[in-house]
Formats: structure tokens, sequence, C-alpha cells
């Protein structure tokens, strides 16, 4: 036997070099509820979301060139449901008062695992999946049904279909229990990041509820989880977004999945998080069709960010012709929000970006202090949000103290606290604009049949 860079080696050697073989292969290998510990040093995490496998996927090349030794899949990794056109009148109305139908219905299993083979066999993630270890939970397009709960009939199939896209073992815990989510822990002692995967599907109650998200196994691993072994750093990643609550501000017109929807539930987490006193915790989430970065100050003894970025193809200003794009941006920039991030480092004045995006995470372990560099970057690579966050900053402190209380807490006040007007100005704003656009057409076609008529007359008298 040669070892690397030898000819031969003595047995003892060679015995060395197996044990240490054997024991990284162990670490590389094992299951979440026995986190994963390359020993690497990971200072680069790439992180994404709605990926519509029949789409154009251009982005790869710029996570590509990012370089990530870890990419992260937030969610609908595919689109493995089916919708019918939005039909008020007709066989099927899927929308309206006469509604009769579901506008979305599942696929079957070959067809997703056929999506699911067109999503892997993309040469752009090919390629990454050759450079970087992928992992992933799901959200509700790739669960089987469009905000599908823990009613869902095929999620056990979906489960088996979703591991066998992430590759996972055979023998792998997740699939045997009920749900997706793991753990993952990377890097030396003193450089560590651990990385929790929850699963916001599976055992989720019906949106109006107020019920369970995660099901009560999942919380006690979750409870383990944070209370373990400590790491410099940890990401919750969670499908839907944790800290913004948009429904708040957007309803009663358009409504988005979140935690914020499920108050006791977010309640619950911030308090875990609380009593387990582990530093370094931020969140990453997906789901929306836009990138933001928002912040909750009051939530813990440290300031709890959520870094969303949606979608690897899915976004917003990708569904409205090009002209309209400065409205869309018009209209985040008015819509109130209390959690988002705003920086001078943000491409449009909005601080969002509703354009194909991915995560990306830059740790810098080497500088005093520590920093952390979180942004949403667009298809050719360039940030169009970011912000730096040292680590320091995310360290539980004493708040009984004068020395230990906030300077700043401006992200404190939840988006559903806000006086009722404000807090639906978007829809007064979108009613007002669409009267100003029907009155205009209206004054439009009156004009029209008023120069139409004098034209006529005119011409009889001619």
């Amino acid at each position: 036997m040669a070892a690397p860079g030898s000819s031969s080696c003595s047995v003892q050697s060679c015995h060395r070099l197996l044990l240490v073989a054997f024991v990284a292969l162990c670490s590389a290998s094992s299951s979440s509820h026995g986190d994963r510990s390359p020993l690497s040093v990971v200072s680069r995490i790439a992180f994404g979301s709605c990926s519509n496998q029949s789409a154009p996927q251009p982005i790869w090349d710029a996570i590509v060139d990012f370089d990530p030794q870890v990419f992260v899949w937030l969610g609908d990794n595919i689109y493995g449901d089916n919708k019918r056109p939005f039909r008020v009148l007709g066989k099927e109305r899927t929308i309206g008062p006469w509604k009769n139908v579901p506008r979305f219905f599942p696929s079957t299993e070959q067809e997703m695992r056929r999506r699911y083979q067109l999503a892997k066999s993309n040469p752009g993630y090919s390629k990454l999946r050759q450079t970087a270890q992928v992992i992933g939970t799901w959200d509700d397009h790739d669960y089987g049904l469009n905000d599908a709960g823990k009613e869902f009939s095929g999620k056990n199939t979906s489960q088996r279909l979703l591991l066998d896209f992430l590759d996972e073992a055979d023998d792998s815990p997740r699939r045997q229990q009920a749900g997706v989510y793991t753990s993952y822990l990377y890097g030396p002692k003193g450089k560590q990041v651990k990385v929790i995967l929850l699963d916001t599907r599976y055992h989720r109650d019906p949106l109006s509820s107020d019920g369970t998200i995660l099901g009560d196994s999942q919380w006690e691993w979750l409870e383990k989880e944070l209370n373990g072994p400590e790491s410099e750093i940890t990401i919750i990643v969670s499908s839907i977004q944790v800290i913004s609550n948009l429904s708040a501000t957007t309803g009663p017109l358009f409504h988005t999945e979140s935690w914020g929807r499920f108050p006791k539930e977010r309640e619950r987490l911030y308090k875990l998080i609380h009593d387990s006193k582990r530093s370094g915790i931020f969140f990453i989430s997906g789901d929306v069709h836009f990138g933001e970065i928002t912040r909750y100050d009051c939530g813990w003894q440290y300031p709890l960010y959520d870094i969303t970025s949606s979608g690897l193809t899915q976004a917003i200003e990708k569904v409205v012709p090009p002209f309209f794009a400065f409205a869309v941006r018009a209209i985040a920039w008015l819509t109130p929000t209390t959690m988002r991030v705003s920086s001078v480092k943000c491409r449009y004045k909005s601080c969002t970006y509703a354009q194909p995006n991915f995560g990306a995470i830059q740790i810098d372990w080497d500088v005093v202090p520590q920093k952390i560099k979180v942004e949403v970057r667009g298809i050719n690579g360039d940030p169009a949000i970011a912000v730096d966050i040292l680590l320091s900053d995310l360290q539980p402190r004493n708040t009984n103290t004068l020395e230990g209380a906030w300077q700043h807490r401006r992200h404190c006040s939840l988006e559903i606290d806000l006086p009722w007007f404000w807090r639906h100005s978007f829809a007064f704003t979108f009613l007002a604009l669409v009267s100003v656009l029907i009155i205009a057409f209206v004054l439009f076609a009156y004009t029209i049949v008023s120069v139409s008529k004098k034209f006529l007359r005119k011409f009889k008298i001619d």
C-alpha cells in the first residue's frame, strides 16, 4: 500500500492512515440526529429556493463562480404540483364565488420523479454538485401541493423522492422519521458552523388555525439541537420566513405563508432560542419570490436576522411586463414594514430584490472581530442586498444591566401591531391605483366615443 506522495509505507503508518480515513468517513457520512462534521473550515455557503425545473436556470453559473463549500436548498426545489388557469366561469371554476375546483392539484409519483430528474440533470446544477456538498429541506411545491400541510396524503412518497434527489443514504434516519428535518455540523473546534434544517410542512396545521408548524416530535428534536454542544455559528433553515410577516401589511389583497401567521409557534421558537442561551444564531428562508434581509431586536438577547432568498427561477418581476418593474419596486418601497433592514448596500430603495437571486454567506474567521457577510445576489453574481454582521454582536448579553442593554431597538414593533390605517396602506394604495386606472380607461373610452361621434356627424354632413 502506498501513502500519498510516497512509494511505500510501514504497516504501522498504513494502519494510522486507515484509521484517519475511517474517522473522516464516519464524520462525513453520519446523519443529523448525529451531526455531520467534516473537519475543513467552512467559510462560504450559498442557498436558494423556488426553482422551476422546466425554466431556464442561468443562475447556476453565478453560484458556481461564488464557489460555495455548501449549498442549501430552502424548498420549492422543484415545482411538483400542477395548476389550472384562473377561471371565473366555465366547467372548472378556480376563483370567484362559484369556484368548484381547487386551482392546484398534485402530480403522480412518476411525474414527480421525472421532474426531480430533470432538475438534477441541469448542467449548471450538476457542476455545483461536483464542488459543493448539497443539503436541503422542502416547501409546498416539492412537498406536493401548494400551501399544503399535514393533511396532504402524498407526503410520505414526496419525502422519499426528495431524499433521493438529495442523495440521502438508504439507511439515513431521515428515511425512517416523519419529516425531513435534520442538522449538520461543519468545521473544527473554534470555527464550527451548525446548520439546522426545519420541516415546515409535514406536521403543519391549517394556515388559519394558529396551531403547530413543527409538531411535537420536531419541537423536541429542535430543543435538543439548540441545547447541544456549542458552535460559533448556528444557521436555522426555514422554508418560510420567520421574522417578516408580510401578510399583516398586504392583506386582505395578498397573503404569504410565514411564521408570523402562527404567532404562538413563532413566540415558542424565540423562547426556545432565548432559553438555550446559544450564540451566533440567524435564519435563512425562501418562498416569497423576492429577496430581503429582516431583523428582530426584541426576540432574544441579540438581534435575530432572517436572510430571505427567493427564487432561483421564480421571481415577482419575471411575471410582470418589464415596464411594470418600476411599479413593483415602488410598491415594495411603499409597503409598510418594521423588520426589513435598510442599507446603503441595497441596489433598490426598497431593499428588496424581485429578480432571480440566490443567497450568499461569507465568514471571515481570520479578522478580529470575526465577521459574517450575508448577501442576496442576482443572476450575474452581483450583490443586490448586503449586510455585514459582527459575530461578537450575536452573543447573549445581560439585559439586566445598563452595559448589556440594547443601544438600538429599531426592529421591535411587529407588523400586526402597526396602526390600522398605516398597516393597510398597501391595500388603500393598491385600490386607489386600480381606481385611477379604471377612471383613466373610462375617460379614454369616453373620449374615443365622443370623437368618433363628432367625426361621423361631420362625415354625414359632408
